[in-house]
């Protein structure tokens, strides 16, 4: 998983306050990792200056931090937590041991009572007043403007005088300088303003961001809380977190399933949209599948459990988007390195805006003052750090909905760029469930028989649908040894002493046994689309199996809008050229290439990348793997319920849609179109007010509401990408 980590021990460790433990007497020299829930970590103000503050102590190894989960996991040496509490503590925020209270969803922060902040903008906008009308003497509206400052900036300045101390310096020690300055040059009312203006701005903000995390928490209410268990022969509701694998569960017509299982009884159409994204009920029958957090039809079904409910699909669905929240995009990483930039640059300049006009062109001194104290209420880049992880959870939220799981943020992003889709064709553009269609007997012998039993051990479809023949038409297996699998050609074994052979064209050919009238058959049924097996013994081909599978009813329609959107296809199969080139036919796809082995199909992958182009493979068993792993994207098909698949794809297709890859693709540009959005949107407003200040056109309050306004517009911007899943 890739995270912002922080491993940096150049540096000595900061001061502990008094009272707190010594940290180095804590340490054991074993890393663990340690994850701590802090309720005041909503921006990267905070994570720079836990990182400060942490990054450097030597017991601490790695932090990884998860703004929009509010976690902090930690790589480090201590004994217990209590030490790493203690020093954030000293930071303003307080860490609680996710570890300590296992499977507890994260809380809500306490309510603030909001009237001392109604307060404050009254006493703010009465000082206003009586400086504009000449109400009073001074001192009353510097009374007034102090009483507001005290009710709703007291907690800047608390922040303000930590990140000070660490040498950070974040908004709030920006903003502190800024109303301590305009208090000092006699500009009351607007120093009560802009605490006021500040302190409401972060109300909302904090607000906003709360809305963007409930768009991944809110599919924690998917699955209901309470499952009906059979105990004792009696049904009783009892919690679903304490159903274990086994019990046998009813759920009634309209009820969500609150739990993985197999049916046993009944039969229901099930509305799996909330897992899969299909838009369509899945009619089920007894053996099959059912996932948790998906809502039954128009019938009763019962079934046992197979997956208790903090294993369940919809909990790995949850758990692979929260880990990829974690991670930095491209973009992310490009605008959290120009923010270490971006703010000491605008400090400097504020610094120089002070000073030097009044000493090089006589201008006021507290003119310049006042307008530098403006330009550092801008110098905070919060609205543009903001703006990348906002975006890009509401992009992988979108995504989970509709039932296509992104396992991180680098690949939401990398989606538009794609130029290549790869698919295998057996499972991905046909059905996957191959039936035999034709049997030519080549010698006398007990041939089906044969090839069955080697067949039978394969879990390759092709083998499949002949031992799916063999059952149906009860031909007697027969023990097969020394089974030996030949990845991209078939398999070989011994039955009763004997070798014998069972693959498609290119075994034949290795095996030097093919002959001008055995390639005129393969050929004849290739054309026909068909995939050919032939059985061999050590005198030759026995006989030659041809099995035809469907084509996927959604294949046709994808391909055709990857098309409309400017992506080129490519079938990759090991299946013969012919068969290849009929399914392409049949489903549009630009070029196809059969035969392959799965070290031929990383290498199709390796040289199209090779040549700088981008491209995804689409796959969905073991041959495809190598393919799959070397592709800019790999995306799996028909993940639900997959383990390895949900795993270890960059990409799962939760059902068979292959609808979902073009819909992806405009996810992605969606995203990234968003995300410029809200860059040119954060630094364009900020380069505006910097041009005004310098003109002398801007004032404190108008910089807060510059600022508030840039947040608020890159967060509900960002928001707009969970439209698309609706």
């Amino acid at each position: 998983m890739s995270q912002n980590h922080c491993c940096n021990h150049d540096h000595p460790a900061p001061e502990v306050p008094a009272g707190n433990p010594d940290l180095t007497t804590a340490s054991t020299g074993e890393l663990r990792w340690s994850a701590l829930r802090i309720e005041a970590m909503d921006c990267p103000t905070e994570e720079r200056l836990l990182r400060n503050a942490l990054g450097k102590l030597p017991e601490v190894e790695a932090l990884e931090f998860n703004l929009m989960q509010r976690v902090l996991r930690v790589q480090h040496r201590f004994t217990e937590l209590q030490p790493l509490q203690q020093l954030i503590a000293t930071l303003g925020m307080q860490a609680e041991d996710i570890d300590a209270t296992p499977g507890e969803t994260a809380a809500s922060p306490a309510q603030k009572p909001w009237w001392p902040l109604a307060v404050a903008g009254v006493l703010a906008l009465a000082s206003e007043i009586c400086e504009w009308f000449a109400i009073g003497p001074q001192w009353l509206v510097a009374a007034l403007a102090l009483l507001a400052i005290a009710g709703a900036g007291l907690p800047t300045y608390r922040k303000g005088l930590i990140a000070l101390k660490n040498r950070d310096l974040n908004i709030n020690a920006l903003m502190s300088i800024a109303v301590t300055g305009a208090l000092l040059i006699g500009q009351w009312p607007e120093a009560a303003m802009v605490s006021v203006l500040f302190a409401i701005a972060e109300l909302i903000e904090a607000k906003s961001l709360d809305r963007a995390r409930r768009a991944i928490s809110g599919l924690l209410d998917l699955a209901p809380q309470q499952a009906t268990v059979s105990i004792d022969g009696t049904w009783r509701e009892v919690p679903a977190s304490s159903v274990q694998p086994g019990t046998r569960v009813r759920v009634r017509p309209g009820e969500r399933i609150a739990l993985d299982g197999t049916l046993l009884a009944g039969n229901s159409s099930v509305n799996q949209a909330p897992i899969t994204g299909e838009s369509l009920p899945v009619e089920k029958q007894v053996g099959d599948s059912l996932f948790a957090g998906t809502i039954n039809g128009e019938g009763e079904l019962e079934f046992e459990v197979t997956r208790a409910a903090n294993d369940s699909t919809l909990a790995r669905i949850i758990h692979a988007v929260e880990e990829a929240q974690g991670t930095r995009a491209p973009t992310q990483r490009f605008v959290d390195r120009f923010s270490r930039i971006y703010t000491p640059t605008v400090f400097i300049i504020a610094l120089l805006t002070a000073v030097l006009p009044p000493l090089l062109f006589q201008g006021v001194w507290l003119d310049w003052i006042y307008r530098a104290l403006v330009l550092l209420v801008i110098a905070c880049p919060c609205a543009l750090v903001i703006s990348t992880p906002v975006t890009l959870v509401s992009g992988l939220a979108a995504a989970a909905r509709m039932g296509i799981l992104v396992k991180g943020g680098v690949f939401l992003e990398m989606g538009r760029q794609l130029t290549w889709i790869a698919l295998d064709k057996t499972g991905t553009l046909t059905h996957g469930r191959p039936q035999q269609t034709d049997f030519i007997a080549l010698r006398p012998g007990d041939a089906r028989s044969l090839a069955a039993s080697l067949a039978s051990r394969s879990d390759h479809p092709v083998s499949q649908a002949l031992a799916r023949a063999a059952l149906t038409e009860q031909i007697a297996l027969q023990p097969v040894e020394q089974l030996t699998a030949l990845p991209g050609r078939g398999v070989k074994g011994l039955i009763a002493g004997t070798p014998y052979h069972l693959g498609n064209h290119r075994l034949v050919e290795e095996l030097g046994l093919c002959s001008s009238e055995l390639e005129a058959r393969l050929d004849e049924l290739e054309r026909q689309g068909k995939t050919v097996i032939v059985l061999l013994d050590e005198a030759g081909p026995m006989a030659l199996f041809a099995v035809a599978d469907a084509v996927r009813e959604t294949s046709r329609e994808a391909v055709s809008q990857l098309h409309d959107i400017g992506v080129r296809t490519l079938m990759l199969t090991g299946d013969n050229p012919h068969t290849a080139a009929a399914i392409a036919k049949q489903v549009g796809i630009d070029e196809a290439l059969g035969n392959l082995l799965p070290e031929d199909k990383l290498r199709e992958v390796e040289r199209r990348q090779a040549n700088d182009q981008r491209i995804g493979m689409v796959g969905d068993g073991i041959n495809d793997a190598p393919a799959l792993a070397r592709a800019d994207i790999g995306f799996a098909m028909g993940a639900a319920g997959t383990d390895t698949a949900i795993e270890t794809a960059d990409v799962a297709l939760m059902d068979d849609d292959l609808r979902k890859l073009p819909t992806f693709i405009r996810l992605s540009r969606r995203t990234h179109a968003v995300l410029m959005q809200n860059i040119s949107l954060a630094l364009g407003i900020k380069l505006v007010f910097l041009g005004l200040t310098l003109f002398g056109a801007g004032s404190l309050w108008m910089a807060v509401f510059a600022d508030m306004g840039a947040s608020l517009l890159v967060v509900f911007n960002g928001l707009r990408l969970l439209r698309m899943a609706r």
